[in-house]
């Protein structure tokens, strides 16, 4: 299907970005929460207007995100950062409904410019309840984390005009984590949810997952809403694009070290960088494991870093120089992302219709690398 497009390449599925759609506007539908887009994971607007037939808006961390989803989607739009610059809040306040701060000192110094555009204030919280394992650089709960208001430091007497409370503590985890999170976020912060009007989850819940517990995520929802009388909002980003996108790459050049190696027109530093940041294998159509099929090969880049590498894959016969690999999994955390180390160009991002025809949506060429510098 992808022989014809010019690689290196990202392919949106428009099909499988709608299925996932239709199972988080079911949750919306049977709780009445309200799930929001989390741009950081992905933000190619071309698809907001179709996003936003689905779910009720934007989640945003700056100015940038807060404009975007202003202008393409137009529902409703939250922002958090650890802190806001003096020179943007403005702007920001002018294109979100909800702001949402990192500490006290950031809400006293915003709070009537916030109120007085008539708009509504939360806080995040930071309930020091840890339910990932191996990932600290994802984990908000982790020991001196700047992300969050703990209990402790939690000014109970300072709320005026706050009428909501903001965590994220998830990453990629079903509803149980969820649930074992709200747990001890009443325990400690149960006297304030009593006093709120809305909470939002944030992100990391990964609802469209085949395995992922939607009626225990539902039940949250429906506890949170009759026990507090909150309005409950979600910003799941992955779960919008999951499993909705491929990178289409071709093999440049085959070599040999102590196992055959190919080399990519792609790169996991600039393309795909969660590769090396998290690090995690992507999933690669028609491979599997090192060893598992009788040719393997370890998958590289035409960059100058010897670490990039996407990893070691099998195949059921050999590659040669030409062939096109397909990469999936690779709407999520990669366009967002990107750069372009080394002169390496910015892969086209084209749209897989549920027609079955593609459309190119932006390509990119040498004057999107000099105009970054």
């Amino acid at each position: 299907m992808f022989k014809n497009v010019r690689t290196p390449c990202y392919i949106i599925d428009e099909a499988a970005l709608i299925r996932n759609l239709e199972i988080l506007h079911g949750v919306e539908e049977r709780t009445g929460c309200k799930i929001l887009l989390a741009q950081k994971a992905f933000s190619c607007y071309h698809l907001y207007p179709l996003i936003g037939k689905y779910l009720s808006g934007t989640a945003c961390s700056g100015l940038f995100e807060a404009r975007l989803g202003f202008e393409e989607m137009g529902k409703e739009n939250h922002v958090f950062s650890a802190a806001y610059r003096e020179n943007e809040i403005d702007e920001i306040i002018s294109y979100c409904g909800h702001i949402i701060f990192n500490s006290f000192s950031q809400l006293d110094k915003y709070r009537e410019r916030v109120l007085g555009a008539g708009k509504k204030i939360g806080l995040r919280i930071n309930p020091e309840f840890s339910t990932q394992e191996g990932h600290e650089i994802y984990d908000p709960c982790s020991p001196r984390s700047r992300l969050g208001i703990t209990n402790d430091n939690f000014m109970r007497k300072d709320l005026e005009g706050v009428s909501g409370l903001h965590l994220h503590t998830l990453c990629e985890q079903n509803s149980d984590d969820l649930e074992s999170t709200l747990n001890a976020i009443i325990e400690k912060f149960g006297d304030v949810l009593d006093k709120m009007e809305w909470i939002n989850l944030g992100g990391g819940h990964h609802i469209t997952r085949p395995d992922y517990d939607i009626p225990r995520l539902e039940r949250c929802i429906m506890m949170l809403r009759d026990r507090f009388g909150l309005e409950v909002f979600l910003e799941p980003g992955e779960a919008v694009a999951l499993n909705a996108g491929y990178l289409v790459t071709e093999v440049l050049d085959l070599t040999k070290n102590d196992m055959p190696i190919a080399i990519l027109d792609t790169s996991a530093a600039c393309h795909m960088p969660d590769v090396l940041e998290m690090p995690y294998r992507p999933p690669l159509r028609d491979a599997a494991e090192s060893g598992a099929k009788p040719y393997s090969y370890r998958l590289g880049s035409q960059t100058c870093l010897a670490g990039d590498v996407v990893g070691e894959y099998s195949f059921d016969k050999p590659l040669n120089i030409g062939d096109r690999l397909v990469f999936e999994d690779m709407a999520i955390y990669s366009m967002v992302k990107n750069n372009t180390f080394n002169g390496m160009p910015l892969p086209s991002i084209l749209l897989l219709k549920s027609s079955g025809d593609i459309e190119e949506l932006r390509q990119f060429g040498y004057e999107d690398f000099k105009d970054r510098l």
